[in-house]
């Protein structure tokens, strides 16, 4: 069961729902009794949903305990802050910027990290300190440190941690930093999604250590990756576990520029060149489509403009503001219309990383890994001697 209300709203309802879908593992039962989520989670939240990421609307504790206490030992998210902090309605606000995270994504990644007695941990993101108080209640306070950049946030984790009697490290600062005066780590979990693997991390995590996070592109999807360290000590390599949808590391966030940036002051379609494609826009748009589109594309997003009856250009656009292309799909047809402008063919790129991926057989997550070098990172599929075709 995931998502569901449980018929008893308590940790036992929760824990049962988990043991049964194989997340919450007998090694880390013991932690998830003596540490409870309703200690790490203030009292106004909004409510997340099971398969997505919106939100549903704010609840109280003080206002509707019964509620609150449902929500709490559901397998959803929990928003509890918006737009940094600068929301402060109970409205939903534009965008979450923390929260307390899925249970069954919790205790996946913590499976992930295989901890050991005695291993020293580093977390980035603390969020309401949940994570930080069931890996210090499993390998002790002095073995854990928690990094997060919001010190409202940092100082909540504190104080959740402080009244389940927990005290591993709460640090405020830049998670790309990682806490040098801990190192060296033999695992390191972060949880909020990241396009790039800090150098910092690596060279503070142990030879043989284990780092897992979040990872996405900036065209879009996210995967939790699992990196082993070599044995020297330098460079990081592992596969895909499971789909995910956490918030962008603060420091890693990507400005979007408007559109008038691209066309220079001209009427669209400007310069583009007008060409057609048979491949539809909506097949390139999966959660896992968008992220093998984006391992072989980089430094380029996309933007929807939706029209009656489902149709919607699509457009394409690159970090540096000198290309872009649009895409116009209606339902029925199997011709698409495209303008691209620029140095970079973006919906070219596009269809060709779609199109080695359908040639492929349409590999799923298992088949792909990430290997990450002091020189830098790269998708790959199958074997790090296999890298993504870029096309950029």
């Amino acid at each position: 069961m995931t998502g569901e209300t449980h018929k008893e709203a308590g940790p036992q309802g929760l824990a049962s729902a988990l043991v049964a879908g194989g997340t919450l593992s007998s090694d880390w039962l013991p932690s998830f009794r003596a540490v409870p989520r309703e200690l790490f989670v203030p009292d106004r939240i909004w409510p997340g949903i099971a398969d997505g990421t919106e939100q549903t609307p704010v609840v109280y504790r003080s206002r509707n305990p019964e509620a609150w206490r449902r929500a709490v030992y559901s397998d959803i998210p929990l928003t509890t802050q918006w737009d940094d902090g600068d929301h402060a309605g109970d409205g939903l606000g534009t965008t979450p910027s923390s929260s307390n995270s899925m249970p069954t994504m919790v205790f996946s990644m913590l499976q992930d990290l295989d901890v050991r007695p005695g291993d020293r941990v580093l977390e980035v993101g603390a969020g309401t300190g949940w994570n930080a108080g069931l890996l210090a209640h499993r390998l002790g306070s002095a073995n854990v440190v928690t990094v997060e950049y919001d010190p409202d946030v940092a100082r909540g984790a504190r104080e959740n941690l402080d009244r389940a009697g927990l005290g591993p490290t709460v640090v405020e600062g830049d998670g790309r930093a990682g806490w040098a005066q801990g190192a060296p780590y033999d695992r390191v979990i972060a949880t909020c999604s990241l396009l790039e693997i800090p150098p910092t991390w690596l060279e503070q995590t142990a030879p043989g250590g284990i780092i897992v996070a979040p990872f996405g592109t900036e065209y879009g999807g996210e995967q939790i990756i699992r990196l082993a360290m070599n044995d020297d000590g330098t460079n990081a390599s592992g596969r895909f576990t499971r789909s995910s949808a956490f918030m962008r590391l603060r420091e890693q966030r990507t400005h979007r520029p408007p559109f008038e940036d691209y066309l220079h002051g001209q009427e669209w379609p400007a310069d583009g060149v007008r060409s057609t494609t048979t491949l539809a826009p909506s097949d390139t748009g999966g959660w896992f489509e968008q992220f093998v589109i984006g391992s072989g594309v980089p430094g380029a997003f996309w933007r929807a403009e939706r029209y009656v009856n489902g149709a919607y250009t699509l457009w394409l656009y690159s970090r540096d503001t000198l290309s872009w292309a649009s895409v116009d799909y209606a339902r029925g047809r199997t011709e698409y219309e495209v303008y691209q402008s620029g140095p970079r063919k973006l919906w070219d790129e596009v269809a060709t990383t779609y199109r080695w991926w359908a040639d492929q057989g349409r590999p799923g997550y298992e088949r792909f890994g990430l290997t990450v070098t002091p020189d830098g990172q790269y998708v790959w599929l199958d074997s790090p001697d296999n890298p993504i075709p870029q096309h950029a």
